[in-house]
């Protein structure tokens, strides 16, 4: 089983992955975002979607939401979310590796380092590839990842996280460590609440700016840009996110 298959993972860590789950800072980020500008009506594909943070904040502003996401403890607590903040939007169990539906969406969305999950060769070039064609003519990708050069800041140090209260209370520790000649990193995730322990580690690949706008490039997208954050600033020795914006230019 991989790691993105392990069900109680998402459930005993979602508050980690998720902070946002804890307040209204993605509403913010969305309305502020020069990025993610939505019309009513726009037709919006989330893959991986996870709880449906983008997905609520995307349709509270009009937006006709989908996401697509493999867990489906996941998908259950999206459609949660969406019931307590009081917003339409549909959910589908697939692979983002397999899912597409052509010329369907206006904006594809991929948060939350939620893109480079898998190792096989050319995997994470088909996710884009079906982006790509998921999009009406003109349709916009935005992908939003821990960077290469962020991570290289920060690897090698521990740290500590309060897990929010709907997830039973208790701290998790990280630890990061860098593998393949720095193409993959590995994040060890160890969750205490009183005296149990639940370990974890997730696996994915790690991207430069230059790396992922080339990728981008291959599935077919053009007028690819980097952002340092979803509020389109530059992609420099400041930033804490990598987003990269790419066109369907057919």
């Amino acid at each position: 089983m991989h790691w993105y298959e392990d069900e109680d993972l998402w459930i005993d860590f979602a508050s980690v992955m998720f902070p946002e789950l804890a307040g209204h800072t993605t509403d913010e980020s969305v309305a502020a975002s020069p990025l993610l500008k939505v019309r009513p009506g726009m037709r919006v594909l989330d893959i991986a979607c996870g709880p449906a943070v983008y997905v609520v904040a995307l349709a509270r502003r009009g937006a006709e939401v989908t996401g697509v996401d493999l867990s489906p403890a996941m998908l259950a607590r999206a459609r949660a979310e969406c019931d307590r903040a009081g917003v339409s939007a549909w959910f589908i169990r697939a692979d983002m590796r397999e899912h597409v539906e052509p010329g369907a969406y206006d904006l594809v969305l991929s948060t939350h380092t939620s893109f480079g999950y898998f190792s096989g060769p050319g995997d994470n070039l088909t996710v884009l590839r079906n982006a790509h064609a998921s999009l009406a003519p003109g349709g916009t990708l935005l992908v939003d990842v821990l960077g290469k050069e962020v991570v290289a800041g920060r690897v090698g140090r521990r740290g500590a996280i309060d897990v929010a209260e709907d997830a039973g209370g208790g701290t998790v520790f990280t630890r990061d460590t860098i593998l393949d000649d720095w193409t993959r990193l590995r994040t060890d995730w160890t969750l205490v609440r009183g005296s149990a322990a639940r370990h974890a580690s997730i696996v994915w690949s790690l991207y430069s700016a230059a790396e992922l706008r080339g990728l981008l490039e291959s599935a077919g997208f053009v007028d690819v840009e980097c952002f340092g954050g979803f509020d389109a600033s530059p992609y420099d020795n400041h930033a804490r996110r990598l987003v990269v914006r790419g066109v369907r230019g057919d």
